[in-house]
């Protein structure tokens, strides 16, 4: 695509979202708030569908991982031993034409001279450190010390309880700490949707191990991530793997690899996979006096564990399963009339809604009563949702356009008006191929589950 393309397509991706109740901008009717974004019906299903099934493979599943739910207000003295109260910055400038402020390592260059994307003035301020972090009181008093932060990453707490959680998880190296939740950075500029938020949701993993085993790991933890994003639905091809190069990567890093995502605005990481060494155990250490190391009661050794950070974005997670789901084709009207039919494509896993269900009249109570038996049949073991408004096949459209991935058509067939043979039975209609077949109303709790999973 073009990048006249990319941008109609996001355009169209964006409108989608407000209009079918994924994602709102935050207080929208007090003009917005930058960077801040509220998820609708439709969008915080697909939200905890992927939180879930990340929980799932990552955590249910597995002997060597257990979960944490940490506290978003953190103590400064953490984030000070972890390096994020000194270093924690962005280059910033200011446009002194448009008054914008910009980060510094951004800005395009024309002629070998940086620029404001805004307006195009060359009349930029010196470039100075940002802090991204969100300070706060805690208690009565407005003082030093009663200052604390809203954590910008989740991983440090998951370091300062990691005694807390070896003690009594009795785990032997390697092992992991998982933790799905919130965290906020002060974005200079926020943009590309819901990419680039102040307010954002995270999906980390610190897995301690030897020193010895952390560059096997690394690699190990790449492939599961990659196959991860497989079994969501997203493309391979608009999947890539960049090597960080060490110039580039935190000093106390080994070795990291960006998972990144071919958006409508271009190739972004959606997820880090990173060797951090023992540096921030050592760190916290160091600060706080207190062991974070580990006794090997085979070997007799005690050490501090390295760890290699799986961390994901669940907020760029679901825009990459938004982006990727987005198609327009053909498909016939009430009048056999090819029309351009808008569709999202997602694994029926990640789907918000499971299956629709239809009454063909909603003027017929024996067909109303027959969907609202479905309805309740179906309800214990997926999401689903009743709709008898409008002609059948508008009401296909409207859940194409949301992804839905089956829907069930209760006709006069299902009430044995032409056969006993097709008595209670429906129609099964899949959003892909949309293609029919009957189905035994019996039947259909376990072949839908088992297409959804």
């Amino acid at each position: 695509m073009t990048g006249k393309e990319n941008a109609q397509r996001m355009e169209k991706i964006v409108s989608l979202c407000k209009r079918r109740g994924f994602i709102f901008q935050s207080s929208e009717i007090y003009g917005g708030l930058n960077g801040v974004w509220d998820y609708g019906p439709l969008g915080v299903e697909l939200k905890n569908n992927l939180k879930q099934y990340w929980w799932q493979v990552m955590v249910r599943e597995r002997d060597d991982v257990v979960g944490l739910d940490g506290a978003i207000l953190t103590h400064p003295a953490a984030l000070k031993a972890s390096g994020h109260v000194d270093t924690f910055s962005d280059p910033m400038v200011d446009c002194r034409t448009c008054k914008a402020r910009l980060r510094a390592d951004q800005l395009a260059e024309k002629n070998g001279v940086k620029q404001c994307p805004n307006c195009g003035g060359k009349d930029l301020t010196e470039a100075r450190p940002f802090n991204l972090m969100f300070q706060t009181q805690m208690g009565a008093s407005a003082d030093p010390a009663s200052i604390a932060y809203l954590r910008p990453e989740t991983a440090q707490s998951i370091f300062v309880q990691f005694r807390n959680v070896l003690d009594v998880s009795r785990k032997k190296l390697p092992f992991g700490i998982a933790q799905i939740g919130k965290a906020f950075r002060n974005e200079i500029n926020p943009r590309n949707f819901t990419f680039r938020s102040r307010e954002f949701e995270q999906m980390e993993l610190e897995y301690f191990c030897r020193p010895e085993q952390g560059m096997d790991l690394l690699a190990y933890w790449l492939k599961e991530r990659i196959r991860f994003y497989e079994e969501i639905g997203i493309s391979r091809k608009r999947l890539h793997v960049l090597d960080v190069p060490e110039k580039e990567r935190a000093f106390y890093s080994k070795g990291t690899f960006d998972i990144e995502y071919e958006f409508p605005f271009g190739r972004q990481e959606l997820e880090g996979v990173a060797y951090r060494t023992d540096y921030d155990l050592q760190q916290h250490i160091k600060a706080s006096g207190k062991p974070l190391d580990y006794f090997d009661e085979e070997t007799k050794e005690r050490f501090v564990p390295h760890v290699v950070e799986p961390s994901a974005g669940v907020d760029r997670t679901v825009l990459a399963l938004i982006c990727d789901a987005y198609d327009e084709d053909s498909a016939p009207d009430e009048k056999g009339k090819m029309e351009t039919r808008i569709v999202m494509r997602f694994h029926p896993r990640m789907a918000p809604i499971k299956c629709a269900i239809f009454p063909l009249l909603r003027n017929k109570e024996a067909l109303v009563a027959k969907a609202r038996e479905v309805q309740a049949l179906l309800r214990p073991h997926m999401n689903v949702f009743y709709d008898e408004g409008g002609a059948i096949g508008r009401r296909y459209r409207r859940q194409d356009e949301i992804g839905t991935p089956f829907g069930v058509t209760i006709d006069f067939e299902t009430l044995g008006e032409k056969g006993d043979e097709l008595s209670d039975t429906v129609t099964l209609r899949d959003r892909d191929s949309m293609k029919q077949e009957r189905v035994a109303i019996k039947d259909l709790p376990q072949l839908i589950s088992s297409k959804i999973r």
